[in-house]
């Protein structure tokens, strides 16, 4: 296997995006070493604890699971582009008001999988919020305030005329 690096381009947050890579590169190091994009937590390298979850091409991924080559070609968002301080995104805004985070190192995975779970279903039941849940390890809440979070997410989506699925918010530009 050789260790030479290789040129990965990608758009990520709406951009273009391009850096070298080993091929044994994970996607999670990748945003973070590479492209600078640090809101992508690693927790574990082993794929269990979900803080590293992103979405690629439309659908939720743990970033540990995938090598940076393997994603070449894809569309990618981060956390750091669902919204902004001044223009939440639902589901940031849902956090904000039902104080679905403590420490906060899990967040950024957590939202990344439940705008997934949203994307599938705009409309979850509180069971399938948490079902939603089951790839993501939160050490501090207990998860009944991210339950909140999520569903004051699904209300103000609903009261704002903002799209109902999430998918159609990830990645907009936001000014």
């Amino acid at each position: 296997m050789t260790n030479e690096k290789m040129k990965v381009n990608m758009t990520v947050n709406g951009r273009e995006r391009s850096a070298e890579a080993e091929p044994r590169m994970l996607l999670a190091h990748f945003l973070r070493d590479e492209l600078g994009l640090t809101g992508t937590h690693i927790g574990c390298d082993t794929s269990q604890c979900g803080a590293c979850t992103v979405m690629v091409d439309g659908g939720a991924v743990k970033s540990c699971t995938l090598l940076a080559v393997q994603a070449d070609g894809s569309e990618v968002t981060t956390v750091e582009g669902i919204g902004t301080v001044d223009n939440m995104h639902p589901i940031q805004q849902g956090f904000w008001e039902e104080h679905g985070l403590q420490c906060g190192y899990c967040t950024s995975g957590v939202m990344m999988a439940m705008i997934g779970l949203l994307d599938e279903n705009p409309n979850p039941t509180e069971e399938e919020i948490r079902e939603g849940l089951e790839g993501v390890i939160c050490r501090c809440t207990g998860y009944q305030f991210i339950v909140k979070a999520v569903q004051k997410a699904i209300q103000i989506m609903a009261e704002s005329g903002q799209p109902v699925t999430a998918k159609e918010a990830v990645g907009e530009v936001r000014s």
